[in-house]
């Protein structure tokens, strides 16, 4: 009976890692490949094909050693396996990543090599725990179907702890790293249980001495020091500063810089000055009103708080701690700003605000929402706008690949009579939609009524604006394969660059 409550416990805590694991994976792999529906299929899918296998080889291995030590024995070594996890991520990634870079693969194949090599190891050996759990719990036959289905319902509800332990709580308080140790440890310490060996809990000490070691940062930076990183409920968040005391705020893969910040300037010299001229192409008069979709740590709030004084800004974080930051390190302040932590577009929905500009940034690089590049999400924006306003839309692409862009200007364009172009940067374009026609001569004539370091972005802007480009399929919120679009375009970019 003792050991039946053994491999229960077994079974429970094997139940919570697996899925616990799979959590804090498809975590693991954002920073590197972005959280799409694409990196989260590889990793179900490696999941499910290693728990398969494991289950398999378990049965075969229960058959001829029908043990609790041999049981325990499997969980050990499924221990020391996910231990092994966070301290080998890094470096793979890194390799994954940089071959990305080379050969023609995309996101897809990269992330899928990626949790293979990661957590099918240590989720194979979990899955072989299953069928043996069954043969040592089975006493007769008239009692195989009773035994099989509690083990499984007390195996399923251990994976439901695991899933809202990892979720709720590991990785939001202890990080990804540890997340993956935590698990280790309790599978270590259950298989001491069953071990019962003077030499047994040497397991679990070591897993707990590793936890505390230095997590350190996600990617090392040769461009100056982090100040600040996070784990966020979201993301990984760090902030880089360099000789100058310029700081960047960087998410994720961290290649893409998502607020910049430079001492006693409020101009950058990058895409988010467009936002503070583009609007007057629409109308001569400064915007009354402002929503920042994805206003980071406020790069484009605090310039508009200085070019733009009299603008009521509205500026909408999902991550209530880049907000924090934005106010702590990026000296975010305005007049008249309001900032909201919440999802760019049920707060849309919810407002009963109207603005003169919507300017939407909340696209991470190389992914974007889907549900901020659909026809109703444009349809909601545009029933947010006051007569005459307009929607402004960074768009975040790989060097020479106009994909992305063209679908969004289709999809803008079933929605807004008029909609224009400013390709601010090589990998950055600004794409502008109205219900009032947008000029390049309006914008020229009210470059004058700007303040002096703001003249001459505008005329380049004005000269830059052109039409909107043509060819693009438009997006619902039914059909709307962003990801297979955007991980088309980085194959196609790569692949020429080889030729």
């Amino acid at each position: 009976m003792e050991d039946r409550r053994c491999v229960a416990l077994v079974a429970a805590v094997v139940g919570a890692a697996s899925l616990g694991a799979e959590i804090a994976a498809a975590r693991l792999l954002a920073p590197w490949f972005g959280a799409s529906t694409i990196v989260w299929a590889n990793t179900i899918a490696t999941v499910l094909v290693a728990l398969s296998a494991g289950y398999w080889v378990g049965g075969r291995i229960a058959d001829r050693d029908p043990t609790l030590r041999g049981l325990c024995r499997l969980v050990l070594v499924a221990a020391a396996l996910m231990a092994a996890v966070p301290f080998v991520a890094g470096p793979f990634l890194r390799v994954s990543v940089d071959a990305l870079e080379t050969v023609e693969a995309g996101a897809f194949a990269g992330s899928l090599l990626a949790v293979l090599v990661l957590i099918a190891a240590p989720v194979l050996v979990l899955g072989c725990v299953a069928p043996y759990a069954v043969r040592l719990s089975v006493g007769a036959v008239d009692e195989a179907g009773r035994v099989a289905g509690r083990l499984y319902a007390i195996s399923t509800m251990g994976s439901l702890a695991g899933v809202f332990l990892s979720a709720l709580v590991l990785i939001p308080l202890a990080g990804t790293r540890r997340t993956f140790l935590a698990f280790a440890l309790a599978l270590a310490l259950v298989a001491a249980l069953g071990l019962r060996r003077r030499l047994a809990p040497l397991g679990p000490a070591i897993v707990a001495l590793l936890m505390f070691l230095p997590g350190g940062t996600v990617k090392e930076t040769e461009a100056g020091r982090v100040i600040w990183e996070r784990e966020t409920e979201y993301q990984y968040a760090r902030v880089v500063e360099d000789e100058e005391g310029e700081r960047r705020l960087e998410l994720n893969e961290g290649q893409a810089v998502h607020s910049l910040y430079r001492p006693g300037r409020w101009l950058t010299g990058n895409y988010w000055d467009e936002p503070l001229v583009l609007p007057f192409a629409a109308s001569p008069r400064p915007p009354r009103s402002i929503a920042i979709l994805g206003n980071a740590a406020g790069t484009v709030a605090r310039a508009y708080g200085r070019f733009h004084p009299a603008t009521r800004i509205d500026a909408v974080e999902i991550d209530d701690e880049l907000s924090d930051v934005g106010r702590e390190l990026f000296a975010m302040r305005a007049p008249d700003l309001r900032v909201h932590d919440a999802d760019a577009r049920p707060w849309l929905r919810a407002t009963d605000a109207r603005f003169d500009v919507i300017y939407v940034d909340a696209y991470r690089q190389p992914y974007v929402p889907f549900y901020l590049a659909t026809r109703e999400f444009f349809a909601l924006a545009r029933d947010r706008l006051n007569p005459g306003g307009s929607v402004i839309v960074n768009v975040g692409h790989p060097e020479d690949s106009r994909a992305l862009e063209k679908v969004l200007s289709a999809t803008m364009g079933a929605v807004f009579d008029h909609v224009a172009r400013d390709p601010s940067e090589a990998v950055n374009t600004q794409l502008m939609a109205a219900e009032v026609p947008l000029r390049s001569a309006t914008l020229r004539a009210a470059a004058g009524t700007l303040a002096p370091e703001l003249r001459p972005v505008a005329h380049a802007a004005a000269d830059r604006l052109a039409p909107a480009l043509r060819g693009g399929r438009v997006y619902t919120d039914d059909v709307a394969p962003v990801e297979w679009l955007i991980d088309a375009s980085i194959v196609q970019v790569a692949a020429e660059g080889q030729r």
